[in-house]
């Protein structure tokens, strides 16, 4: 086969992406009428095309071995790809309901979704920063969408600065690796240890630290999650956490090979980033009485567990299984907690701005008798619950078991006692919110709009997705297994 074919069909998936952002773009161009339910069709036909293109993948080196397309971009982008085709759902009933249903959103997120995927391939530092804006621009334009309105504005501002502000960082610790280095390959790594290469290095993990909100590098994701666009925080919560510790692990599994003592210092950095944000996470969202900023601490904490998965890549015996485990959590959670915010938009007033949502939009007090008002929706919702508090039979309970086998297995025995007890701690937050739909009655008699279809489906999907995963979770931990022995790196 040719070798520019074969670079084509591999960055085939990124292609497909972008082509169908300019798509959405030209159609708001010719739009002819103010109906706008086939661009949502249209994010979700390519989103499934680029799920589908990595099967035409031959798995090459692209870029000068700066990307590759192996089997763990592969699954990466899939599910990138499925979070991005329900949030398109959940966003098309959200933002009809509101009159806010442009092109620029859909676009927007297909755009963002690219950088993601690209992302999951990168083998080197440059390519990884030059995603990472691709898929930062479009998430700070997505946080200001609704553009009117104190809390959107403060959100996109936030999101901005300390955005540009990891990004600066993650761009000053390649400049220092490339110096001790010579290369910004991953692969270039293990040959040069030394200060220069862990300053660097460091300077890099706390860059991408910011990404997945790790502590304490997470101060902006609970003002942003609330006040974005729900569909926008769904989004970001599952995307961005795939496509960063995608990175992340591609990184960490090169970092591992340096010879000591660099290798232990770095192993050590993220075991302590990995127990402050289990603990702080869990501890944050106990208080929380507004659901919203409840998911954004209890995504902080998902971001701990993802975390002791990337440790234990340091251990060489448990490697396969400590990625096939991340891998399927990552598949588990943009599932669980894109329908946890589909519910939540669904509860949410009819105000075209955040500042016009009602006081108590996002407050636990809306959840209260929703088992009878709504028993379709609390069901779904007790469901995203007891899976993000890892509890049988839902997916996020083999995530979570798969994660802190891997730990035991490669003897990081701390992580793994931390990781047990904190998601005992996070129980007690998730479950108040089934107490409250199941056993609360409501303070007042309101009358609850009934969901769109759009975002009826998605959280019929999500739920759907997370029982399936929990029940039979063979298929998809065969298929990470299977990625994760196969994966070149």
């Amino acid at each position: 086969m040719n070798r520019n074919l074969e670079m084509v069909l591999s960055l085939l998936p990124v292609i497909l992406l972008v082509t169908g952002g300019l798509v959405v773009l030209l159609s708001e161009v010719f739009l002819v009428s103010g109906r706008r339910g086939y661009q949502v069709a249209l994010t979700v036909a390519f989103s499934a095309a680029a799920a589908l293109s990595v099967l035409a993948s031959p798995g090459i080196s692209v870029f000068a071995k700066q990307a590759v397309a192996d089997g763990f971009s592969a699954f990466v982008t899939v599910t990138i790809c499925a979070g991005l085709a329900l949030s398109a759902l959940l966003g098309a009933g959200w933002l009809h309901a509101r009159g806010l249903e442009r092109g620029e959103f859909y676009a927007l997120a297909l755009f963002g979704a690219a950088g993601m995927s690209l992302l999951g391939m990168a083998t080197d530092l440059v390519v990884a920063f030059i995603a990472i804006e691709v898929m930062s621009l479009a998430t700070y334009s997505l946080a200001a969408y609704q553009r009117r309105g104190r809390k959107p504005a403060e959100a996109a501002f936030k999101y901005f600065l300390l955005g540009a502000f990891s990004s600066a960082i993650f761009l000053y610790g390649t400049a220092l690796v490339f110096g001790a280095a010579e290369s910004t390959l991953f692969s270039a790594l293990a040959a040069a240890p030394g200060r220069l290469l862990l300053a660097g290095l460091v300077l890099v993990i706390v860059g991408l630290g910011f990404k997945v909100a790790a502590v304490p590098f997470h101060t902006w994701a609970p003002d942003v999650y609330e006040g974005a666009p729900t569909p926008v925080t769904a989004f970001m919560a599952a995307g961005v956490k795939v496509a960063a510790f995608a990175v992340l692990s591609r990184l960490m599994i090169a970092v591992y090979d340096i010879a000591d003592p660099t290798r232990r210092q770095l192993f050590g950095i993220v075991s302590a980033l990995a127990i402050l944000t289990m603990f702080f996470g869990n501890l944050l969202a106990l208080p929380q009485k507004s659901v919203k900023r409840m998911l954004a601490y209890s995504s902080i904490a998902h971001a701990g567990y993802l975390l002791v998965a990337v440790v234990t890549l340091g251990v060489s015996g448990a490697r396969p299984a400590a990625l096939s485990g991340l891998l399927y959590y990552l598949a588990s959670y943009t599932a669980t907690v894109i329908g946890a915010f589909a519910v939540v938009a669904a509860l949410e007033g009819r105000g075209r701005t955040a500042d016009e949502e009602p006081e108590d939009a996002w407050d636990l007090s809306r959840f209260a008798g929703l088992g009878r008002r709504r028993p379709a929706l609390a069901l779904a919702m007790a469901v995203f619950m007891i899976s993000l508090a890892g509890i049988p039979p839902t997916a996020g309970f083999v995530g979570k078991l798969l994660i802190f086998q891997t730990a035991v297995q490669g003897q990081v025995y701390v992580l793994a006692i931390f990781g047990v007890l904190t998601s005992v701690l996070g129980a007690y937050y998730y479950l108040r919110v089934v107490v409250y739909m199941y056993m609360r009655a409501p303070e007042r008699d309101e009358e609850l709009a009934k969901p769109s279809p759009a975002i009826s489906f998605a959280v019929a999907v999500a739920a759907a997705a997370v029982m399936v995963l929990g029940i039979t979770p063979e298929p998809i931990a065969r298929l990470a297994k299977a990625v994760a022995a196969t994966a070149g790196f």
